[in-house]
């Protein structure tokens, strides 16, 4: 005789997973992780997306929805018709990028000497950091009045040219120091005194932030590496250049990135000393553009902003491919 036993099917008891977390832990993390996230988009993410989309219309920024749609037509009219502006723009850019690296071999140099515990090495320790608490608006304005003053400036003074009639407008000269003659440009590229007289001031901020930077990899660096180097034969120069330099490449990245965007992103001191001609740079054409009376050129001002970021991507994201090739192989 057989009987039909019908199985009922068992419950799954769910597991109660325990987490060593609180309820309030749980809050508080989930603020510390989401308002930092939150505000990066809406103050980067968000900004550099609209930032492109503008890029593609014609908007005069006063009132929202009377922007008009014109594809690459902003992008032919940066590259073309005012070519006047955005060449000499992005010369005075490169330049800049160029120096800011061989001030960067600088603040390695100073980083090195201090390394090696001199006497008052705390001293110029906090002369070099100095500038980099100040602004490049702040650094503008001390140059200009304690440096490159006319009439009471430290070089003026040192060269003896605080008279009237014999003095040396360092802010105010736009002439060229040397100029470049490119095909297809109408006006040629050079470099102005008066931009060359930024550069200096740039270069006393850089370097002391590059010094800082390079001096903590240099302490954290382990003695038994310099110690096996010297044993092996090498000189102070190949010790540094072979086992140290390499061991600090997190840090050559770090600076890497800073160098290229300080000097894309010049913009403060600048503006700061009222844009004198010959120093025009990627970041004024964008406000300028942004900005104008009775309403500015979104579309174009965007258009510059989205050249400037290409710029700093491409060069970043070309260090790190060929950095982390190397690492591969």
């Amino acid at each position: 005789m057989s009987t039909d036993v019908t199985a009922a099917p068992r419950k799954r008891r769910r597991r109660r997973r325990y987490s060593q977390l609180s309820r309030r832990d749980k809050i508080a993390l989930t603020l510390m992780a989401g308002v930092p996230t939150v505000i990066h988009i809406v103050f980067v993410w968000v900004p550099a997306i609209s930032t492109v989309l503008l890029s593609f219309t014609k908007w005069n920024g006063l009132k929202l929805g009377t922007w008009k749609l014109v594809g690459l037509h902003n992008y032919w009219l940066v590259f073309t018709v005012f070519d006047d502006k955005f060449f000499p723009a992005l010369f005075n850019n490169l330049v800049l990028l160029v120096f800011l690296s061989i001030c960067s071999a600088v603040g390695v140099l100073f980083a090195y000497l201090l390394d090696k515990n001199i006497r008052g090495s705390p001293v110029y320790q906090s002369i070099f950091y100095m500038p980099v608490v100040l602004s490049l608006a702040v650094v503008g304005f001390i140059w200009k009045g304690v440096m490159y003053s006319p009439r009471q400036g430290m070089f003026n003074v040192i060269l003896g040219r605080t008279a009237q009639g014999d003095q040396i407008d360092w802010v105010g000269n736009a002439q060229k120091i040397f100029t470049v003659h490119v095909p297809g440009l109408d006006t040629p590229l050079g470099l102005s005194k008066n931009f060359a007289a930024l550069l200096i001031a740039m270069a006393w901020r850089h370097i002391g932030y590059v010094m800082v930077l390079y001096l903590a990899g240099l302490k954290s660096v382990d003695p038994s590496l310099r110690e096996a180097a010297a044993i092996d034969g090498c000189n102070e120069w190949q010790s540094f250049r072979r086992v140290v330099f390499p061991v600090m490449k997190p840090i050559n990245v770090v600076v890497f990135v800073i160098t290229v965007i300080e000097a894309l992103r010049a913009f403060d001191i600048i503006f700061a000393l009222k844009k004198p001609p010959g120093t025009q740079v990627l970041g004024i054409l964008v406000r300028d553009n942004l900005v104008g009376e009775g309403g500015g050129q979104v579309g174009l001002g965007s258009t510059y902003g989205v050249v400037l970021l290409m710029l700093c991507l491409g060069f970043i994201i070309w260090f790190l491919i060929n950095n982390y090739r190397e690492n591969e192989t």
